[in-house]
């Protein structure tokens, strides 16, 4: 009888192969690439001809036919070379996700594949400066204009849309017989008439930018319309179709990060030595906080194992609420293992030579977005506690 907490065999292996390809790769690669202001187009490429950005797409789409817990595990695995690839958590986790749930039969067919493999990039655009993430008050809006629709509005924080050949649109459209405005997800190519995009700078170095966009009258046809936004919910389950395997992919590029920064920072404490021929890792002010990261680490891989498993069971409330504390808890780890490695670096520590100080900042990403902490705990809070909704 095999152990309850052993992934499967198949994804064992996965996990193998994807670090031996990133570790070709690794943190001087993405540290070069973002400093000359490259991308990790050759890394993405061999990841999707390799089959591993596809893992959870169908495979009549040109995907592996995995699920959640697949992808997630192939983006922790790189993470944990030094290799992390950001649009994976948007462009086969979001987007595919959405669009094999939700999309016609044409629209999994033109898509899906180039996601897969990895020719097709599609970014997600939902954050509105004076909205956040809250589809309720977001103002991008869509309008019908025969068998086109008109979109206006603007988006920010918006990852990877230089290298994006699309991007899915969260935009609010009329219902014709009720008049409330409704979530609508619209693709948009990067080249449509009307489409435009500003970089944010940012106080990290990455290859992944962030941009302000504006949609000023973009023109789409019908056919880029993804799901029903007249359906009973509203249009919100093909939203929220997205957003949890966002947050589980949130959560595992957070573990893989501190994965990265533990393996560091144990490696420096065994074969530094200060005060006696003992390595620094023989004292409990070193050794105690990294076997704390440790703990700590584990206890998140099992959260976002567990939200996946509920994903793919189809258990999308279940997944919602295991996704969250694992985004919750991945964000915190990553924020503790980069600093608990850091310090046992001491100076060396904040050196471009030793690669972690970058992390620092970029690790706060992970409590920030692409839902806070706080909200998290809102969450949490309201519907597995039962608590009044305080927001």
């Amino acid at each position: 009888m095999s152990a309850m907490f052993t992934e499967p065999d198949e994804r064992v292996a996965l996990r193998e192969a994807v670090g031996k390809l990133a570790g070709k790769y690794g943190h001087e690669y993405v540290a070069k690439q973002a400093r000359d202001g490259g991308k990790m187009t050759e890394m993405w490429l061999e990841m999707g001809r390799s089959g591993f950005l596809g893992v959870n797409i169908p495979e009549e789409h040109g995907g592996g036919g995995g699920g959640m817990a697949d992808l997630a595990a192939v983006l922790e695995e790189s993470a944990a070379a030094g290799a992390p690839l950001l649009m994976m958590v948007v462009s086969p986790a979001i987007c595919g996700s959405i669009i094999n749930r939700c999309g016609t039969p044409e629209q999994k067919e033109r898509w899906l594949p180039g996601i897969a493999d990895g020719t097709h990039l599609m970014a997600f655009g939902i954050t509105e400066a004076d909205a956040g993430s809250n589809s309720h008050n977001i103002t991008t809006t869509a309008t019908q204009d025969g068998d086109h629709y008109v979109l206006k509005g603007q988006k920010t924080y918006i990852s990877g849309v230089d290298e994006a050949q699309s991007v899915l649109i969260v935009s609010r459209m009329k219902d014709a017989s009720t008049g409330k405005l409704r979530p609508a997800l619209f693709v948009v190519p990067t080249d449509a008439p009307g489409f435009s995009k500003q970089v944010i700078p940012m106080a990290w170095q990455a290859p992944e930018k962030q941009f302000t966009l504006f949609l000023d009258d973009v023109r789409v046809p019908a056919t880029s319309l993804v799901g029903d936004p007249h359906s009973e919910d509203g249009g919100m389950w093909q939203l929220f179709a997205g957003l949890n395997p966002e947050r589980i992919m949130g959560a595992a590029f957070s573990c893989g990060m501190a994965r990265y920064a533990l393996d560091k920072a144990v490696a420096y404490a065994k074969e530094r030595s200060v005060w006696r021929e003992a390595p620094i890792g023989a004292h409990q002010g070193i050794a105690h906080p990294l076997a704390k990261v440790k703990i700590e680490l584990e206890q998140a891989r099992l959260l976002w194992q567990k939200a996946a498993a509920l994903y793919d069971a189809g258990d999308d409330f279940g997944a919602g609420e295991y996704a969250n504390m694992a985004k919750y808890a991945g964000g915190e780890i990553a924020c503790n293992a980069t600093d608990v490695a850091v310090h046992t670096h001491g100076g060396n520590g904040l050196t471009v030579e030793y690669g972690l100080a970058n992390m620092l900042v970029a690790a706060r990403l992970g409590r920030i977005a692409p839902v806070s902490r706080e909200m998290i705990l809102n969450f949490v809070a309201m519907h597995t506690l039962g608590l009044p909704k305080s927001y």
